[in-house]
């Protein structure tokens, strides 16, 4: 399984808490690291994983940094990466209500981390991922989410509309986002299991995807700006369907 370089103390934190056997090694100093990187330091020290000193990088004529008289410390963990789960275990829920997210072709993994980091904070079931045209899970992508990618499971698909198909018949409905909707999301029935689908950034749902969707939604613009960055409009659309 391959290995990442996570910049993010909290991303890092996240890790040692849900699994701590997959953080191979922290470099960070005790002397000059900020709080949370500290709290890293003391975690990995309590389950024997290796803390060692930041290699020193020179900064060369472009200036000195404030504490390091123009020496740059390189502060990261290494850590595993999350292995996906089956499909059919990702839709597998007794409960009558839940959301799950779908992504048709993120490309920014700013973006996919955001979601990611919100799908936590709303207590997402899991999310679906495709391998095509699609930002994979970097270690910018952890970073961003903060420690959302440790507790939203994620399964990775070659054919969304194949995934779409078994979440129909795992008894959930498929709502695809998209700007020319005609239903407000304000409107949607929340007591439903749901898989909402996010799209492109630029273009959105692809044809197929929507003609696979049992419904689609939008969120009516209220001023003259009349779109949204895709993982805000993911984030307001999340936070109506779990109210």
């Amino acid at each position: 399984m391959s290995t990442l370089k996570l910049t993010n103390p909290h991303s890092v934190l996240a890790a040692l808490t849900h699994r701590p056997l997959d953080v191979l090694e922290v470099r960070a100093s005790q002397a000059r690291s900020n709080e949370a990187w500290k709290q890293v330091i003391d975690k990995a020290g309590d389950y024997g994983i290796p803390v060692r000193e930041p290699e020193v990088q020179a900064l060369g004529n472009r200036g000195k940094s404030r504490d390091e008289g123009g020496r740059a410390g390189n502060t990261f963990a290494v850590v595993k990466e999350i292995h996906p789960t089956d499909i059919k275990e990702l839709f597998a829920s007794e409960k009558s209500r839940g959301l799950w997210l779908a992504f048709d072709q993120l490309q920014d993994p700013h973006n996919v981390g955001a979601v990611f980091r919100t799908a936590a904070f709303f207590g997402v079931e899991g999310i679906v991922m495709t391998q095509d045209k699609s930002a994979p899970l970097t270690a910018t992508a952890y970073d961003v989410a903060s420690g959302g990618i440790e507790t939203v499971r994620y399964t990775m698909q070659t054919n969304l509309a194949r995934a779409i198909e078994i979440a129909q018949k795992s008894d959930m409905w498929v709502l695809g986002s998209s700007e020319h909707a005609s239903d407000d999301i304000q409107n949607i029935d929340k007591n439903r299991k749901w898989l909402l689908v996010i799209g492109n950034e630029e273009k959105g749902l692809r044809r197929l995807t929507l003609e696979k969707c049992d419904m689609t939604c939008q969120i009516p613009p209220m001023g003259e700006v009349t779109s949204l960055n895709v993982s805000v409009a993911a984030g307001i659309m999340m936070a109506t369907l779990k109210r």
